[in-house]
């Protein structure tokens, strides 16, 4: 009874917001619009401009819009008065395929020379100041104008060189970047390359593989060091090398002990018989393997760059294995060895289900790094022999070629894959494991 009369007593909420918290909620969104905004700036400007790019037939040389050079040059002396000389003006438009409008140039003339004769019909002088109107000036165009000047008694005894003043031109030029022409070529080029799918490849094989390889060496490692013996801080420590070193440096290292002629690796394999000639690890495209009468093109430089990721990026993995590991309680395996399990068996049954959340979180992660990779593979192979990706292939369509846009057209697919990567991952992965 006594609970009936509680339960009927008791005040429920208020269902509607009333005027005073709308006010607060309104004062709240209006404090934390400016940040809100400065974020969205920060994180969609960068893409929303490659987006933008990518639609555009843009080069390097598009960056600097077209502008109308004046050089300035006089020519015969004028070392006494009354002399007469011929002031040049040699003009050039920048560009090699845009005009430049509404161009002409201004120039200030040293105290003492006067301009005589009828300069160039474009130009008017007025007082010491020279003004040409030259209209359009097409790409590529250069030509020279002329005006002769003479000299009085004080620009003698103090000459001035008509250089010192620069000329200041003039004129407006179509800027590409800025205008709303929009087209489809550079998508059309990257996708009709004949190097598009093969690069495609590698770049599905070596984030996959790469991933892969450095969650297995992690989950070993952790393992080994889960269990307590002499020296395993010292040994954590240096399982901690290959992800905190510069990467130039740990790229160099291998450089040097992979090398076909002086390398270390390959001096040992010769010396056990194990090869007859050198190996080019970074160099070679891919050597004929049989297996089970079946002969397949072994990807070397693409496996020793994928080798290398693994190495690498392990610690990484390790770390976070590790701690999940040391978090689990150790009943759960007292009772497994009372049970009579084998230490592969605790492992299989009892710590890689407790582990499938941060691998999950891991792979997600170390994928999307790795897919986005650019200076590991830049340092080793610098995208030769097979081992080219479309984080390389952007710069290579957009520095090494100079075509800005198709750069950004690369940029663009990789977004859209790994978008699509990253819908799918969270779709199929179970609610309540990693993320």
């Amino acid at each position: 009874m006594t609970d009936q009369t509680d339960r009927a007593g008791a005040v429920a909420p208020p269902d509607r917001i009333g005027p005073m918290a709308r006010r607060e909620m309104g004062l709240a969104y209006g404090m934390l619009l400016p940040t809100f905004a400065i974020v969205l700036a920060i994180v969609l400007g960068p893409l929303l401009a490659n987006f933008w790019i990518s639609f555009k037939p843009v080069g390097l040389g598009d960056l600097r819009p077209a502008s109308l050079f004046v050089n300035e040059r006089i020519r015969g002396d004028l070392e006494e008065p009354g002399a007469i000389a011929t002031l040049q003006y040699r003009l050039r438009n920048s560009s090699q395929d845009k005009a430049i409008h509404g161009a002409g140039f201004t120039d200030t003339l040293p105290d003492g020379l006067t301009v005589i004769g009828e300069p160039d019909e474009r130009c008017q002088v007025t007082g010491q100041v020279i003004t040409c109107f030259l209209g359009e000036i097409e790409a590529r165009h250069r030509e020279t104008i002329e005006i002769e000047v003479t000299a009085d008694a004080a620009y003698v005894a103090n000459p001035v060189s008509p250089r010192d003043s620069e000329a200041q031109s003039s004129g407006t030029s179509e800027n590409i970047l800025t205008n709303f022409e929009f087209t489809f070529e550079n998508f059309a080029r990257i996708f009709s390359s004949s190097d598009f799918w093969s690069v495609l490849r590698v770049t599905l094989y070596y984030p996959v593989f790469g991933t892969a390889g450095a969650l297995i060496v992690g989950l070993f490692a952790a393992q080994l060091l889960n269990s307590a013996f002499r020296g395993r801080s010292v040994l954590r420590g240096l399982f901690l090398f290959p992800y905190v070193a510069p990467v130039i440096a740990v790229a160099f290292t291998w450089i040097v002990l992979l090398d076909p002629f002086s390398g270390t690796l390959n001096s040992i394999l010769r010396q056990m018989d194990v090869i007859d000639g050198p190996i080019n690890f970074f160099g070679q495209r891919s050597v004929p393997l049989n297996l089970f009468g079946l002969t397949i093109d072994f990807p070397v430089a693409l496996s020793t760059v994928i080798a290398f990721e693994a190495w690498r990026y392990f610690p990484l993995s390790f770390l976070f294995i590790l701690a999940r590991m040391q978090s689990l309680s150790s009943e759960m395996y007292e009772a497994a060895e009372i049970d009579g399990a084998t230490p592969l068996q605790q492992f299989w049954y009892i710590s890689l289900p407790q582990l499938v959340g941060i691998l999950a979180v891991l792979f997600l992660l170390r994928f999307i790094w790795t897919f986005n990779k650019f200076d590991d593979i830049f340092l080793l192979t610098g995208g030769a022999a097979g081992t080219r990706t479309l984080t390389v292939d952007v710069y290579y369509q957009g520095f090494a070629i100079g075509n800005l846009g198709a750069g950004a057209a690369v940029a663009v697919v990789i977004f859209v894959m790994l978008l699509i990567f990253a819908l799918l991952y969270f779709r199929a992965m179970p609610k309540g494991e990693g993320l």
